[in-house]
């Protein structure tokens, strides 16, 4: 599985308005319920909520992938935000987070979203993947560099 099969385009955020970690799940959900027409915001608010509830996402790093299990959706879908002031998202580093990755699977969707987490986790691992998305100025060099990274694997 390749990232940009699953990442959509339109519901990318080069600057998040949001300064608190509620807000900004809310601010990319609401972006992503907009072009996934089987998403409603405020229900994928909740999971999300939920999911963070377990444990945060913030993987360290400068970097968060927040992600959750929906009904009624059939497939995997993936948008990307950047706050470049950062945000305090209870990352396990107590560093605030620049890079999110939001990942949205079917409720059944079995052993899928873990192969698409572990895929995302990898990339962030790469300090010039990271460098890459923190300076582009536009969403097309956000998708290069994912395209780079995802003919590595």
């Amino acid at each position: 599985m390749k990232i940009m099969d699953v990442l959509v385009k339109d519901a990318v955020i080069l600057d998040l308005e949001s300064d608190t970690k509620d807000t900004l799940l809310a601010e990319m959900a609401g972006a992503l319920a907009k072009v996934v027409p089987a998403l409603e915001a405020d229900r994928l608010l909740e999971v999300l909520i939920e999911r963070e509830g377990l444990q945060s996402t913030g993987i360290g790093e400068g970097v968060a992938i927040p992600h959750g299990k929906m009904p009624g959706l059939q497939s995997l879908v993936a948008s990307f935000a950047r706050s470049r002031a950062g945000v305090d998202f209870e990352s396990i580093d107590g560093q605030p987070t620049q890079l999110f990755f939001l990942l949205v699977v079917p409720e059944h969707s079995g052993g899928q979203h873990l192969k698409a987490l572990a895929r995302i986790s990898r990339f962030f691992r790469d300090p010039a993947f990271r460098h890459k998305l923190i300076e582009a100025e536009q969403v097309e060099d956000i998708f290069a560099a994912i395209e780079e990274e995802d003919a590595k694997f």
